[in-house]
């Protein structure tokens, strides 16, 4: 033992490799997927940054799945969860769930939309819950070697949660048990953006937890509009959209419903410095001339969306609370609809 905290990163694809290279104070493991050959055979990943130049990322362990790296018996300080968020596909916390030490083992969450962390409370009543956002372009070409084009940005904080618990489950117990797993989740968050800075990653910030959910809430407003609509106009990419006339009205329109439903959710407003306004997100996407979203991206693959935590629970979570949000709603039902004809073999592209 090195005496380093153990972090096993599940779904090392482009943003979980890139991570977890950039933290050289910890002893790193990865789960692979289809790129596990590639990776085991040529020492780790190659990396080619415009930061940090080209670098080969050797994990301590590269495992060929959750339960290959569950049978190491590796007691697992941080488990980070970077696949795409596809509650409607899979339920994640079943591949993790014998990583996990009761009470120790702190969860990390880099996934894109807004109630990926309701699941994983509910299944760790007793764990402490980091979620992550993240602004970084990354990308793996190939097999094994990952390209980050720009930018670094990660913002972490701790998630409570416990209001997803019925009066009668008892949750994570008693009060001193939450006290105790939520003191650990604050530190284990300090921890977590203290060894990504001493990788060099000097915008990993640490939030509270109703300003890192603001910060969620807020790239939603920028994948709610974009990812569907680039969709479900036959292709385009950003710079395009944000520069059709009509096109921009609709995505301003989305975004404000979003910037707008949030507060009432979390209860708080957004802060007066950090956060762009719709127009700001409009101005800064009509450079973005290569740029497509990534739902895009994957709709063109055959490969499933994140329509639930992007569209769909947005839409729930401010229901709940008596908002309703027709322009995202209205999205969220296209796409979705979409989704089932095309698998239903009615469409196969649109």
């Amino acid at each position: 033992m090195t005496g380093k905290s153990t972090v096993l990163i599940v779904g090392a694809g482009a943003v979980g490799a890139f991570y977890g290279s950039r933290l050289p104070g910890a002893d790193v493991s990865v789960v692979c997927r289809s790129n596990y050959k590639a990776v085991v055979s040529q020492g780790g990943f190659q990396l080619k940054t415009p930061k940090f130049g080209d670098y080969l990322f050797s994990p301590v362990n590269v495992f060929p799945s959750s339960d290959a790296a569950a049978d190491s018996g590796i007691t697992w300080d941080f488990v980070v969860v970077t696949t795409k968020a596809l509650p409607d596909v899979q339920d994640d916390t079943l591949t993790i769930e014998r990583l996990v030490k009761k009470g120790h083992t702190s969860i990390v969450l880099i996934q894109n939309g807004v109630g990926v962390e309701e699941p994983y409370r509910l299944k760790f009543p007793t764990n402490p819950i980091l979620s992550a956002v993240t602004v970084v372009s990354a990308a793996q070409n190939t097999p094994g070697t990952i390209t980050h084009n720009r930018w670094t940005r990660i913002s972490i904080g701790p998630y409570a949660g416990d209001d997803v618990f019925d009066s009668k489950s008892g949750g994570a117990g008693s009060d001193d048990d939450r006290k105790k797993r939520d003191d650990l989740a604050g530190r284990r968050t300090k921890e977590l953006c203290e060894l990504l800075k001493g990788g060099g990653i000097k915008d990993a910030d640490a939030y509270d937890e109703a300003d890192l959910q603001l910060v969620r809430w807020h790239k939603i407003a920028i994948n709610a509009s974009m990812n569907p609509s680039s969709v479900l106009s036959g292709g385009c990419g950003n710079a395009e959209m944000s520069l059709d006339p009509e096109l921009r009205l609709h995505l301003k329109g989305v975004m404000d419903e979003v910037l707008t439903t949030a507060p009432k959710v979390l209860g708080r407003p957004f802060p007066t410095k950090g956060f762009a306004t719709a127009d700001t997100i409009l101005k800064s996407t009509e450079r973005n001339t290569s740029g497509k979203p990534s739902m895009l991206l994957d709709w063109q693959r055959g490969n499933p969306l994140e329509i639930e935590v992007i569209l769909g629970n947005p839409v729930r979570i401010a229901r709940r609370r008596g908002i309703e949000m027709p322009r995202t709603q209205s999205l969220y039902a296209l796409l979705r609809m979409a989704g089932e004809r095309r698998r239903k073999g009615v469409i196969s592209k649109l």
